[in-house]
């Protein structure tokens, strides 16, 4: 589903640029360095699966193609999931890499299925992950059952030579729940 152009795309913006910061409770899970996928396995008590929502290729949206350092308008793979504990939606994750590295790289990202592309990211070496960015998500640009204004998110680049691969993670009113967080 092709996301519409906003007429105030989010702001993405690292640790050092956001004022006001989030309360350190919210801070520790937007700007945490290790896996997502980890610690929402963690959190479930082992009770963490992937739900895969959209795969194919699509033309990227603006600030996606900025943060990947391609042409506007670019194609790109993209695959948008939920991430859930204990069954429920936790973090609406969505991936995407440009179509014109992404097809000589040996990244097979279609075969992922409900295996969480975030722990592939981590477990290869050869993946650096640049900087954290947070903004308040676009809500039209979140799936219609958990879309809701001004939700945290997050996302940052992992790179291995010319490919880069953004991945953004959407954090849902039910994670903070479970987690113990004010996230306002």
């Amino acid at each position: 589903m092709p996301h519409a152009a906003l007429a105030h795309p989010p702001r993405w913006l690292t640790a050092a640029q956001l004022h006001p910061a989030p309360a350190a409770c919210v801070r520790d899970w937007l700007f945490d360095q290790g896996s997502l996928t980890r610690r929402l396995t963690a959190l479930s008590d082992n009770a963490f699966s992937v739900t895969p929502l959209e795969e194919g290729w699509q033309t990227l949206r603006a600030d996606e193609c900025v943060a990947l350092g391609i042409p506007a308008g670019s194609q790109g793979w993209v695959r948008e999931v939920y991430l859930r504990g204990y069954g429920e939606v936790w973090v609406f994750a969505r991936s995407v890499a440009a179509r014109s590295v992404l097809e000589g790289s040996g990244l097979d990202l279609h075969q992922l299925g409900s295996r969480s592309l975030g722990e592939l990211l981590f477990s290869d070496r050869a993946f650096d992950r640049g900087a954290i960015e947070v903004a308040r998500y676009p809500a039209p640009w979140l799936p219609i059952d958990v879309r809701e204004e001004r939700l945290w998110g997050r996302r940052s680049c992992f790179s291995r030579g010319e490919l880069g691969v953004l991945v953004a993670e959407i954090f849902l009113p039910a994670l903070w729940r479970e987690a113990g967080v004010e996230a306002v």
